[in-house]
């Protein structure tokens, strides 16, 4: 078994978005004073491996498709390079899904004294809605990626869900106000759904992949990204400005940064120029959720 090329499978520069979905989560329960450690140890295991499924199920379906094979520019994927079979790929798919799905009932089981009934059953088909979000990207019949809804997906399951739903375990009921930090989350995770999918937009076109940055073209996906990346400042200064507290403005440090991925993307002229940043915006991602969290607890 080759570990190097597993790891490299893992794609472990996406896996801060996942720390940052709960941490944020976990930063508003601690804010109304209903934190609670055991819930935000299941929470981030449950999101790992729930990414870590996506992660393998992407790779899995655009082998499948030949996407992996028409030129890409990022590193060469397990099944693309021949050091892991495809059936090797989707018996890991299972085992990271049927982790996912054993770690989330746990977690419902601990969060259930918080929940009634109806939101424990509620929670459940959410759980269960996002395994199937996570395979089905790229698997399937109809693989929504690969038919321009990616952004949607990511923006519910890696933004709405993944901070409203883990707040709304530790509370027992829902928070209108945990969707303005929530927005703010989903808007960063397509700022790294759009690095790949920039990246890879010659290589998606070619195998009939239509991403929404392959419908918008190269000039109007590079204005697509500033928005969405500058939305997610808006929606969490909105929040700190309406609810948060003076130390919450911590987060703005990572505005910077912010600014200067928008940049690296307008002035960019190929697509191989993208592909360091994924790991960036995903690391400013975590950057900003730390921050706020610093600040909430202070």
């Amino acid at each position: 078994m080759n570990i190097k090329q597993w790891i490299v499978e893992l794609r472990l520069r996406t896996l801060p978005l996942s720390f940052a979905l709960i941490i944020m989560g976990s930063a508003l329960a601690w804010q109304n004073g209903i934190f609670c450690l055991p819930i935000f140890i299941l929470a981030l295991t449950t999101t790992l491996f729930l990414q870590i499924t996506s992660n393998l199920a992407n790779d899995y379906g655009d082998a499948a498709s030949g996407v992996d094979f028409a030129g890409r520019v990022g590193p060469a994927r397990g099944v693309q390079s021949g050091s892991i079979t495809m059936a090797a790929l989707k018996r890991a798919i299972v085992l990271c899904a049927v982790l996912a799905f054993a770690s989330g009932i746990g977690l419902l089981c601990v969060a259930y004294p918080r929940l009634n009934m109806g939101g424990f059953i509620f929670m459940l088909i959410v759980g269960i809605l996002a395994i199937a979000a996570a395979i089905t990207y790229t698997v399937g019949r109809y693989p929504y990626g690969y038919h321009g809804f990616g952004d949607l997906g990511v923006f519910l399951f890696f933004g709405i869900v993944g901070v409203a739903g883990s707040y709304t375990l530790y509370a027992g009921a829902p928070s209108w106000a945990s969707l303005l930090p929530a927005s703010a989350i989903g808007f960063l995770s397509i700022g790294v759904l759009n690095m790949n999918n920039i990246r890879d937009i010659h290589a998606d076109a070619a195998a009939g992949k239509r991403t929404l940055i392959v419908r918008m073209g190269m000039r109007r996906a590079k204005i697509y990204h500033a928005i969405v990346m500058l939305m997610a400042v808006v929606c969490l200064a909105t929040y700190v400005w309406l609810f948060g507290t003076p130390w919450q403005w911590l987060f703005v440090i990572s505005i910077p940064l912010i600014i200067n991925n928008i940049s690296i993307v307008m002035k960019a002229t190929e697509p191989s120029q993208i592909d360091g940043q994924l790991k960036r915006v995903s690391m400013l991602t975590l950057l900003a959720v730390v921050a706020f969290t610093l600040g909430t607890i202070m």
